[in-house]
């Protein structure tokens, strides 16, 4: 079928680049090979025993129905607990939307705030879906260069010098991928002051909040009660294809998110719902906590191991399980690095060209989502493609 017949918000949306190199290795793997994958931001754990337990007696229980579009209040009264748990905010359960994914929550967001034309401001490197969104309701995204000299982070004063009067909202992420970089309190403070004086909408993505190394995470909501915060099970409580995140919104926002969820996709999945509420139990917790130290100790090996080889990442991430590495000694593009040390070593890495613009052809993500065995053989296998790697 002629692709001129797809819409051009279509044909503006870029594919995932690293879906490109996921493919090549699983045609790889198919044909015998040995793949390490440092590609995915996907935790290579399954999901803790007592949610996938609580799961099938859901289904047992005939819990297949639909729930109520802001989700079961049982678990959006578990969610409100863990903000009072976690951080000691007093959350009250009707400002919390559970969602199929944090992706949905964003999805909600750009449609209640972005009209046709109207702008976000976000980092540049940042996920690329959340620019995707904006593209799919008519907005845009204004990517902000970042360097490490802020985190990689936005400040108040770049938000101010890329701001315009097209600008609705301000988009951050903390832990953020591809860094692993955290907003502390006086930075979310400063963030949350600069978007009243502009009369922006504050968003946070707080996908990575419980695996932080070293520090706790400051929610958005402990500094700035009107942001627009969203979360997910999939990455702490290691549910990805459970398919279920959530989204703390003002009060007055609520019944039009609502309608909103109502019509983009009715409910979540309602066993994925019953299986979440194990999630706050203390067996499921304590599984979770074992491997967020075991994802530091994966981190504590790949950091200086990375380095050695010549990778400059110039601060030590506090969250998520991700390094940004800039590979620009090293000579040559990253995407070709890529594709070199896949073909050669078959050892699957993110090209920088997914996370945005700025500086995006020099820099690699490397994710630590797969054993510290594994790790190790796969610096052992970098180390022997940059042995080849013509720019060397």
């Amino acid at each position: 079928m002629p692709q001129q017949r797809w819409t051009r918000r279509v044909q503006d949306i870029q594919p995932f680049h690293v879906m490109a190199v996921l493919a090549r290795a699983r045609a790889l793997e198919a044909a015998g090979r040995d793949i390490i994958h440092m590609e995915i931001g996907e935790p290579d754990f399954a999901t803790p025993e007592p949610i996938v337990r609580a799961g099938q007696q859901a289904l047992a229980d005939g819990h297949t129905g639909y729930t109520p579009a802001l989700g079961l209040p049982a678990l959006r009264e578990a969610i409100a607990g863990l903000y009072a748990q976690r951080y000691g905010v007093s959350l009250d359960p009707a400002r919390v939307v559970v969602t199929p994914g944090g992706s949905a929550a964003l999805l909600l967001i750009s449609a209640l705030l972005v009209e046709p034309g109207k702008k976000v401001l976000m980092a540049d490197p940042a996920y690329p879906c959340n620019r995707h969104f904006l593209r799919l309701v008519e907005g845009r995204a204004v990517l902000v260069p970042t360097g490490p000299e802020t985190g990689y982070q936005l400040t108040p004063e770049l938000i101010e010098q890329y701001w315009d009067a097209d600008c609705v909202a301000v988009l951050a992420a903390s832990p953020a991928n591809p860094t692993g970089t955290l907003l502390s309190q006086p930075e979310l403070t400063a963030l949350s002051a600069c978007c009243r004086r502009l009369r922006a909408e504050l968003i946070v993505d707080e996908i990575y909040h419980g695996l932080t190394y070293g520090v706790d995470a400051c929610s958005a909501l402990n500094v700035a009660d009107d942001a627009f915060v969203l979360n997910s099970f999939s990455k702490y409580f290691g549910m990805t294809g459970w398919r279920l995140g959530w989204l703390v919104a003002p009060a007055e926002a609520v019944p039009a998110l609502e309608k909103l969820a109502q019509n983009l996709y009715i409910c979540a999945p309602h066993m994925a719902q019953q299986a979440a509420l194990a999630a706050f139990g203390e067996e499921a917790r304590e599984i979770c906590e074992l491997r967020r130290h075991a994802f530091q100790v994966r981190r504590d090996f790949l950091l200086p191991a990375l380095r050695e080889l010549g990778f400059r990442i110039p601060l030590t991430p506090q969250g998520a399980f991700y390094l940004y590495a800039d590979m620009q000694g090293l000579g040559g593009d990253s995407q070709q690095l890529c594709q070199h040390v896949i073909d050669s070593e078959f050892v699957a890495l993110t090209p920088g060209l997914d996370f945005g613009q700025h500086s995006a052809h020099q820099h690699i993500r490397f994710a630590y989502t797969t054993s510290l065995e594994r790790l190790e053989q796969g610096v052992e296998r970098v180390a022997r493609a940059l042995q080849s790697w013509p720019a060397c």
